[in-house]
């Protein structure tokens, strides 16, 4: 293990693995390790087990564990392990400490269950959670946990909680809490995730106000179209990256707007489709139509070719070759 704290780790490309499971509709172990092994040998800089993608709120306690445990082990040190945490105070703490207990490096935590609670209420959950066990927070603002600026101000002042993920996506609430947190640590030491759905495609909103770092789901079944964003973007190659928004991740965000819960089971039929049999999704998420998956298999490929056009030639033959195949 690397003596590195979290924060100075987490640089690149951030994989959200599925988590597997076998026709029993039990854990599948052995194909969550080959999913893992697959992602941090393509270039993942970390790993977040048991989040949204990995459906967190499917899993419990006991099989929560098994897998972050099975991700330290195929992780081994090379890349930071990171896993969920959620639902009330009480419940959060325990899957804090199970993560612990399994070797984890971090926790990513969820907005708490259903309640929606005041900015003391919010403080006070996220400030108990970080101080239940000895690893590094990151805090998820999405849905019931939207916070002030001020409000992540405290955030940042509690030991442990070292960043804020956003799933908001409102720019202008962001860009004032980077401004208020700078504020008050010129240091600039807390870090800003981008965590919406399909974060490419608000990638370069972000990067206007210094958020690099992002949760990828595309990286669980395209890793090469996910790393060859990623690259254009933190170089500076917005040509290759409009060419993938307006190729393939535009398209593919149309698609996953088509159906609840797509957001997991789309990138878990991309999983399969890519030759890993990671099962289907639990209850209540339910699989993608037949129609969709196979607009999903067309979208892969286009991407890809996408992808092979950017790697022979220049950013403009990658949007020549978006152009040809729009």
């Amino acid at each position: 293990m690397t003596s590195a704290s979290l924060a100075e780790r987490l640089d690149g490309l951030l994989f959200f693995p599925v988590t597997a499971y076998g026709p029993d509709g039990a854990l599948d172990l052995d194909a969550y390790r080959a999913h893992v092994r697959g992602g941090i040998e393509a270039g993942a800089a970390a790993v977040f087990a048991c989040c949204g993608t990995g459906e967190f709120h499917a899993l419990t306690p006991e099989e929560f564990r098994a897998t972050v445990a099975a991700a330290v082990e195929v992780a081994d040190g090379r890349v930071p392990v990171i896993a969920g945490a959620g639902y009330g105070t009480a419940l959060a703490i325990q899957y804090a400490k199970l993560a612990e207990e399994a070797g984890a490096d971090g926790l990513l935590a969820m907005p708490p269950y259903l309640v929606v609670a005041s900015q003391e209420g919010l403080l006070r959950h996220y400030t108990a959670l970080a101080g239940a066990t000895g690893l590094d927070v990151i805090v998820y603002q999405r849905d019931n946990a939207v916070f002030t600026p001020q409000t992540v101000v405290e955030l940042a002042k509690v030991p442990g909680i070292i960043g804020l993920k956003d799933g908001l996506g409102d720019l202008d609430l962001l860009q004032r809490i980077v401004s208020a947190v700078r504020a008050n640590d010129p240091e600039g030491k807390f870090l800003y995730f981008n965590g919406l759905p399909t974060a490419e495609l608000t990638g370069l909103a972000y990067r206007g106000i210094g958020v690099l770092l992002y949760s990828s789901a595309v990286f669980c079944f395209a890793p090469e179209i996910a790393l060859a964003f990623h690259k254009a973007l933190t170089t500076g190659d917005d040509a290759t990256c409009n060419a993938l928004l307006d190729g393939f991740y535009r398209p593919l965000v149309e698609l996953r707007n088509q159906g609840r819960g797509y957001a997991v089971s789309l990138v878990k039929a991309g999983v399969r489709m890519r030759g890993l049999d990671v099962g289907e999704v639990r209850p209540p998420l339910s699989e993608p139509s037949p129609a969709h998956v196979k607009e999903l298999a067309e979208l892969i490929e286009r991407g890809l070719a996408l992808v092979s056009g950017a790697n022979a030639g220049t950013g403009a033959n990658a949007a020549t070759v978006a152009d040809d195949r729009a």
